[in-house]
């Protein structure tokens, strides 16, 4: 386990933060994505939901952004394990974490791509302190 001090990390924090706050509002903020043979858009689960039953795709699209919203929170649940472990000192809890928010965020990295980005920023500092 390496433990390196917490105000080595602490610009990284906010930048956490905000990722978790981000990821935890992925269903709700949406971004382009298309259903069905002629891409009909439905950009987020607040859209998907207020489709009309009789949409054809309503039910894949509904099933996709609840997909999205538990994704989301998984994602930010690491972040936040992340943020504790580098409050602690613990950088390798923290990598770790930050690896698994990365990896759930791998699947929409068209869309986002924050996770991967703090992910190597953290490995990067830890390169810089052994």
């Amino acid at each position: 386990m390496m433990e390196v001090s917490g105000l080595m990390f602490e610009d990284i924090i906010p930048r956490i933060e905000e990722a978790v706050g981000h990821s935890r509002k992925w269903a709700e903020n949406g971004w382009v994505m298309g259903f069905g043979p002629k891409n009909a858009p439905v950009n987020s689960l607040k859209e998907a939901e207020a489709l009309p039953v009789s949409f054809v795709y309503r039910e894949d699209a509904v099933n996709f952004w609840r997909q999205i919203r538990l994704m989301g929170n998984d994602a930010a649940d690491s972040g936040e394990q992340a943020i504790e472990a580098l409050k602690s000192g613990n950088s390798d809890a923290a990598e770790k974490a930050l690896y698994l928010a990365s990896y759930i965020e791998r699947p929409y990295e068209n869309y986002t791509s924050e996770w991967k980005s703090l992910y190597e920023t953290v490995k990067e500092k830890m390169v810089e302190c052994a």
